[in-house]
């Protein structure tokens, strides 16, 4: 386990945050939540910190008030292996007050930013022919969720 954790601010919803993001990983659990106390800044009993894994990654989410807020300058990037994965990560972190970005970005509905990146876009992203990736990159440019397929379509073409 790394000994990193990137912990994320909220504003009293981390444990149903982190609730979230546990089902829709396959290898995911909570590891460990405390709780306020009397005499707190939230009710007690409320989540303080929450410690999660995603796909084997330990995350923190603490519920430390309204001072900050997420910003789409860190991210969390998924690593899709096919269009079925896209497809089911974008789908579910855009729903129920999600946003679209552009190029696989999203925010999810608690303002945590995602990339939704499916395996082999750093290889046609990175075509030794210019022209090829300049085209696969020009097409992503236009995407909000990443299309492999479109995308090698595009570095194809005459």
């Amino acid at each position: 386990m790394s000994q990193i954790a990137p912990c994320l601010w909220f504003d009293g919803n981390a444990e149903e945050a982190a609730g979230f993001y546990v089902s829709i990983f396959s290898r995911a659990r909570i590891v460990n939540v405390s709780r306020y106390g009397a005499n707190a800044p939230f009710p007690a009993g409320t989540a303080l910190m929450v410690e999660f894994e995603l796909a084997g990654q330990r995350f923190q989410a603490l519920n430390g008030g309204p001072n900050y807020t997420h910003s789409p300058a860190l991210f969390l990037s998924i690593s899709a292996k096919d269009e079925a994965e896209v497809d089911h990560f974008w789908n579910v972190l855009v729903a129920n007050g999600g946003n679209e970005g552009r190029c696989g970005w999203l925010k999810d509905r608690f303002g945590v930013s995602w990339q939704v990146v499916p395996e082999g876009l750093g290889k046609i992203l990175s075509d030794p022919n210019p022209v090829r990736a300049r085209r696969a990159m020009q097409a992503m440019m236009q995407m909000k969720k990443l299309d492999l397929a479109a995308l090698r379509a595009a570095a194809s073409e005459k």
